[in-house]
């Protein structure tokens, strides 16, 4: 029998860094989208940070995540990856179902040109 020893509550916040820290530990992400597209509005009931829109409902979790992916990614595979390992990040670490995870490829970035050597 389990005894009920008080809550645990954990802020959206944790989530919010939870999925930053996988998207920028996959292979083909350059960095998350800066700031969040002009069509993305932040709802009441979400929160947001830099790249990353997040909605609690019904003790699930939805997200959009906005990155620039490195100039030889495969999209499609890299968007695949990211809601692999975004949902399994979030069931794992916080125990907690997640709804969808939409991954917007918003860029990809620029290669610094060579330098030529002396």
């Amino acid at each position: 029998m389990e005894e009920n020893l008080g809550n645990v509550t954990i802020a959206p916040e944790v989530l919010l860094s939870l999925v930053r820290l996988t998207a920028l530990a996959t292979p083909g992400v350059a960095r998350l989208y800066p700031g969040t597209p002009s069509g993305v509005r932040r709802l009441f009931s979400g929160k947001a940070a830099e790249g990353i829109k997040l909605e609690i409902e019904d003790h699930t979790v939805a997200i959009d995540l906005y990155v620039i992916a490195e100039p030889d990614a495969h999209m499609l595979p890299l968007g695949q990856t990211l809601q692999r390992e975004i949902n399994r990040a979030i069931q794992d670490v916080v125990g907690m179902p997640v709804k969808e995870i939409n991954v917007h490829i918003e860029d990809v970035a620029d290669r610094l040109p060579s330098v030529p050597a002396d």
